[in-house]
């Protein structure tokens, strides 16, 4: 696993860039498509809203 793509660090402190499953709680990540963000895990889904013009 490549963990430097989820965490970063600002001003001394580790951050998340990735945002975590609701449902699985810290650690499991959801993975960013184009229209929507999923969990792996459990199946969990968001979808984007798009933006009017």
């Amino acid at each position: 696993m490549q963990s430097h793509k989820y965490y970063e660090i600002k001003d001394g402190q580790i951050e998340r860039i990735k945002q975590s499953c609701p449902r699985c709680g810290d650690g499991v990540f959801l993975a960013e498509h184009h229209d929507r963000r999923s969990c792996g895990k459990c199946g969990y889904t968001e979808f984007k809203r798009k933006k009017k013009e």
